[in-house]
């Protein structure tokens, strides 16, 4: 029976520690999404050259993890959850053109 409450203890502190983890986790992408929300200067280009990653990367990670869920998530939703407001009303208020040594950058980082 002691054996038995200690099974049941360490499985139920092995799933709080899981559940711990992904409130974490799903808080610091909330961070993330808000911080590039008021960096709405900085633009995709530079994520990716920089960083090699951008808002249309993290958009596509959401549904990638949403399918493995079994959840039926499009991409026009996931980048709308992403960008906080459907992708063509961004890049219509925010996005700029590319400058040359950007797309240089890009193409020199990204030839794939």
């Amino acid at each position: 029976m002691i054996v038995l409450s200690y099974l049941i203890n360490n499985i139920r502190r092995i799933v709080m520690k899981s559940s711990l983890e992904n409130e974490i986790e799903a808080a610091t992408l909330k961070r993330l999404l808000s911080h590039l929300d008021e960096r709405k200067d900085v633009q995709n280009i530079d994520l990716m050259n920089l960083a090699g990653f951008c808002r249309n990367c993290l958009s596509r990670w959401y549904r990638e993890e949403s399918i493995k869920l079994n959840l039926d998530i499009s991409d026009k939703e996931a980048r709308e959850k992403i960008y906080g407001m459907p992708y063509d009303e961004w890049k219509q208020k925010y996005q700029k053109e590319a400058s040359q040594d950007q797309k240089d950058k890009f193409k020199k980082n990204h030839n794939h």
